[in-house]
C-alpha cells in the first residue's frame, strides 16, 4: 500500500446520535473511493465499520472503529464512532487522536441530545468541526427546522456550505455556496451533473454565499483587507479562510446528504482533501511534561496508542497515531510507562477487522500492530533517547457501579481474567476487588453499557454471570467517650491465656487535644487507616502493669476490630485509644491473650460511646434540559440529595448538589426515563456524613440478623 506523508493525510472522525447514519456515511467513504464493491447495510450486518457481533446484534455501533479511503491523492483515516453516550469512552479516545470532527445531524430530528452530550467533548478537545445534515431524502426530513435549531445552538460560527434544492422524497440536488454551483444526482447516486444554479435559487444563494465569503474573511486580517477591497472572495481565498476558522473553532462549515443514496459525499471528501487541516498543520502533541511534539516525519519517533483490541488467538492488537517521525516493520520502541522495549514485527492499515499489511507509516497517519508485549491504551512508544511520555487520554469515571458474579463458582478465576481484558478494550469499564465490601464491582457508564458487557461474558466468552447491587461502604466512629476493661483467661491444662486491659475512647477530630492532665502518655502511635481516616493510639501504662512487649499486641487486636465495627461490620475510624492499665501473669500472659483483650475491650467501650454510622456521599452533577428540571429535581429530593446550586450551559441546566451513595442505585434509569435520555450526570465521591437515625438502626438490626444466620 502507498505510505503517504503528513501533509496528505486527514484524519476524521465520525460524530453525532444514534442512527444519525455515520456508519452508512463511512461505508459510502469507502465506496465512493472504489475501496470495496458493494456497499453494506447496518440493517443486514455486512458494514466494514460494524464488524462485532454485538453490533450486528443491537444494529448500531458499540466499538470506534478505524477505516481509510483515498481521495485525490490524499488518504483519509476515518474513526466511526457509538452515539450512545454509554460508550463515550470509545468517542473521547477517537476524538483525542484524529484532527477534525464530523458530526452528523439527523434531518429528521435536528440537534438531539446525543449530539448535546458528545459535544461537550468536541468543545473540551476543540478540534476542527464539520457538520453534516443526513438523510435529506427522508419523507420527513426538515432542513430548515434543523438549521434553525443548529444555528440556535451553535450561533454565527455554524455556516451553511450548501443547502438542498429539494428536501425530503426525491431529493437529488444542492447548491453549493463555494463554487456557485447545482450538483444534480442521479437516481441511483454516485457522480453529480455540474448545473448552473436556477434562476429562483440565485437570491438565495448569492445571499448565502456572501454570509460564507464574510465568515472567511473574518479569520484572517489579509483576507478581510481584500474582501474589503474587492468585494468578495476567490475560491482559494475563501478555503483559507475557513480552514483557519475551523482550526480557531470559530467556524463550522454544514454539508448536505443523503449518505444512503451516495448523494453529498464525494463533494464532502473533496473539501477534507482541500480544505480540513491535515496533520501536520495541526498544533503539536504535548508530553506530560509539557513539551511539544510537532508532526514531522524527520525528527524522532513517538507512538501514541490510543484503543487496544484483543483478538481471538491472535492476542492483542494495539492502534496507534505515529505522532513524530516514522515507524517500519521490524523498528525497536521504548514503552515509557513500562520502561520495556517492544519491536514492531506487523504494521496494519485497519479497515474495521480487514488488516492490510503495510512496510512503514509517516507522521501523523494512524495504524496498528500486533502482539506488543506489555503496552496499553494511553502508553508511549519512542525511538530511544527520545525520552517523552505523551499526555494520556482521560476517560470519565464510571456512573453506576454493581457487584458481579459467576453464577458457577469454578468460573471465578476465567472471570476475573476476561474482566482484565475488556477493560483492557474499554478503560471507562472498572474492575476492583473490595476486600471490605466481599464483592467484586464494575463500574460502566450506564446501563447499556452493562448490558453490553454482560452480552460479551455471556456469547463471546460463555460465562454466566449475575449483577447484584453493591454493599455500601459505611464507616463507624463514635460520639463521645467510654471505658471498658477486658480480662481475657482461658486454661486447659498446663500453660493457659492471661490477659487484662483497660481503655478509654473517644471520637478523634482534627485539632485533637490529648488527654494529658489524666493520663501519663508515655508513647504515641498515629495511623494512616487504608481506609480512611485515623486511629491515634495512646501508651500510658505506669508501674509495669502491662509489659512494654505486649502494647503491639493490643494494638493488633484494636486494629482488627476496626476492620469489623460493632454496629454494621464496617470500617471504623476516627478514634482516640488510651491505654491506661490493665494486668499480667507471669506465666499465662502472652501476646495472644492481650491482642483478644485489647479486641474485646475496644469493641466493649465502642458499643458504649455512642456509636454513629458514616455514609458515603458523592458530589453529584446533572446536565438537563430546562424542561425536564422539575422532575429532576423532584426525584433528587426523594433521595436525601442536598442541592447546592443550579448554572446553565447552552440549553441545558445543570444542577449540583451532593446525594448519598446508597440512593443512587438505578440512578441512570431514572434520568433517562425522566429525561427521554435527554440527561445526564456524573458522580464523584465527595466525603462521608452522618447516616439519619432511623437508617442506622435499620442496617444495624439488618446487620445483627445476618450475624445470626452466620452462627445459626
Amino acid at each position: 500500500m502507498k505510505v503517504y506523508d503528513d501533509k496528505h493525510i486527514k484524519n476524521i472522525v465520525l460524530l453525532g446520535a444514534t442512527k444519525t447514519g455515520k456508519t452508512t456515511l463511512a461505508e459510502t467513504m469507502m465506496f465512493e473511493a472504489k475501496l470495496i464493491n458493494r456497499r453494506g447495510t447496518t440493517e443486514e450486518g455486512n458494514t466494514v465499520s460494524d464488524y462485532h457481533d454485538i453490533e450486528i446484534n443491537r444494529g448500531n455501533s458499540v466499538y470506534a472503529t478505524l477505516m481509510h479511503t483515498e481521495w485525490r491523492d490524499y488518504k483519509i483515516n476515518i474513526i466511526d464512532t457509538p452515539g450512545l453516550d454509554d460508550f463515550i469512552g470509545e468517542v473521547i479516545s477517537a476524538l483525542r487522536i484524529a484532527d477534525t470532527g464530523v458530526m452528523l445531524l439527523n434531518a429528521q430530528h435536528g440537534v438531539e441530545i446525543g449530539t448535546e452530550l458528545i459535544w461537550n467533548y468536541v468543545e473540551e478537545y476543540q478540534k476542527p468541526v464539520m457538520f453534516a445534515v443526513n438523510q435529506l431524502d427522508h419523507e420527513k426530513a426538515n432542513w430548515d427546522e434543523t438549521i434553525e435549531e443548529a444555528g440556535k445552538r451553535f450561533g454565527t460560527s455554524f455556516v451553511l456550505m450548501q443547502y438542498p434544492v429539494n428536501p425530503g422524497v426525491g431529493f437529488d440536488a444542492i447548491i453549493d455556496l463555494l463554487k456557485m454551483v447545482m450538483y444534480k444526482f442521479p437516481a441511483t447516486g454516485g457522480k453529480p451533473e455540474k448545473l448552473p444554479i436556477p434562476d429562483s435559487e440565485k437570491e438565495k444563494a448569492n445571499e448565502l454565499h456572501n454570509i460564507l465569503v464574510e465568515k472567511a474573511a473574518e479569520n484572517d486580517e489579509k483576507l478581510m483587507e481584500l474582501y474589503f477591497e474587492k468585494g468578495s472572495l476567490d475560491e482559494d481565498e475563501m478555503r483559507s479562510g475557513i480552514k483557519k476558522g475551523m482550526m480557531a473553532h470559530t467556524l463550522f462549515p454544514v454539508f448536505c446528504l443523503s449518505a444512503k443514496n451516495d448523494m453529498g459525499s464525494g463533494r464532502m471528501m473533496g473539501f477534507i482533501d482541500n480544505v480540513v487541516p491535515s496533520a501536520s498543520e495541526m498544533p503539536a502533541e504535548h508530553a506530560e511534561d509539557g513539551k511539544e511534539i510537532p508532526c514531522d516525519a524527520s525528527k524522532p519517533t513517538a507512538l501514541f496508542v490510543f484503543k487496544s483490541l484483543v483478538e481471538p488467538h491472535l492476542g492483542n492488537l494495539s492502534l496507534f497515531k505515529v505522532v513524530s517521525g516514522e515507524v517500519s516493520v521490524g523498528t525497536e520502541l521504548y514503552n515509557e510507562a513500562t520502561r520495556n522495549t517492544e519491536r514492531i514485527n506487523q504494521l496494519f492499515i485497519l479497515d474495521g477487522k480487514n488488516r492490510n499489511t503495510i512496510n512503514k507509516l509517516s507522521a501523523g497517519d494512524i495504524g496498528a500492530t500486533l502482539k506488543l508485549k506489555s503496552t496499553e491504551t494511553g502508553h508511549t512508544l519512542h525511538a530511544k533517547g527520545f525520552d517523552v511520555a505523551i499526555e494520556p487520554i482521560r476517560f470519565p469515571e464510571p456512573r453506576i457501579y454493581v457487584a458481579i458474579v459467576a453464577t458457577n463458582k469454578h468460573d471465578d478465576e476465567k472471570l476475573g481474567e476476561v474482566l482484565q481484558e475488556i477493560h483492557r478494550e474499554d478503560p471507562t469499564i472498572t474492575i476492583q476487588y473490595s476486600r471490605e465490601l466481599k464483592q467484586v464491582i464494575l463500574g460502566a457508564q450506564g446501563e447499556l453499557h452493562l448490558a453490553a458487557t454482560r452480552w460479551r461474558l455471556e456469547n463471546i466468552y460463555k460465562l454466566h454471570i449475575e449483577f447484584e447491587k453493591p454493599r455500601i461502604p459505611y464507616r463507624e466512629t463514635i460520639r463521645r467517650e467510654a471505658r471498658a476493661t477486658y480480662r481475657h483467661k482461658k486454661q486447659s491444662g498446663g500453660a493457659g491465656q492471661f490477659g487484662e486491659v483497660s481503655i478509654l475512647i473517644e471520637p478523634w477530630h482534627d485539632g485533637y487535644v490529648p488527654r494529658k492532665d489524666e493520663f501519663n502518655i508515655r508513647g504515641t502511635e498515629v495511623i494512616d487507616l487504608d481506609w480512611g481516616g485515623k486511629l491515634v493510639y495512646y501508651n500510658c501504662i505506669v508501674g509495669g502493669a502491662i509489659d512494654a512487649r505486649f502494647l503491639p499486641s493490643i494494638l493488633k487486636g484494636i486494629m482488627d476490630k476496626m476492620q469489623e465495627g460493632p454496629t454494621t461490620g464496617s470500617y471504623v475510624r476516627d478514634i482516640a485509644v488510651y491505654v491506661h492499665d490493665g494486668k499480667m501473669h507471669p506465666v499465662d500472659s502472652n501476646d495472644m491473650a492481650f491482642k483478644i483483650a485489647g479486641m474485646m475491650a475496644f469493641r466493649d467501650a465502642f458499643r458504649n460511646a455512642e456509636p454513629k454510622l458514616l455514609e458515603p456521599i458523592f458530589d453529584l452533577e446533572v446536565l438537563v434540559p430546562e424542561e425536564d428540571m422539575g422532575n429532576v429535581m423532584g426525584d433528587l429530593q426523594t433521595r436525601r440529595a442536598i442541592i447546592l446550586g443550579m448554572d446553565s450551559k447552552n440549553r441545558f441546566q445543570i444542577i449540583n448538589a451532593k446525594v448519598p451513595q446508597s440512593e443512587l442505585d438505578k440512578y441512570s434509569n431514572t434520568l433517562r426515563s425522566l429525561s427521554q435520555g435527554r440527561a445526564s450526570f456524573k458522580a464523584r465521591f465527595s466525603d462521608y456524613a452522618l447516616v439519619p437515625g432511623e437508617i442506622q438502626k435499620k442496617l444495624h438490626d439488618e446487620y445483627v440478623k445476618h450475624e445470626e444466620l452466620e452462627h445459626a
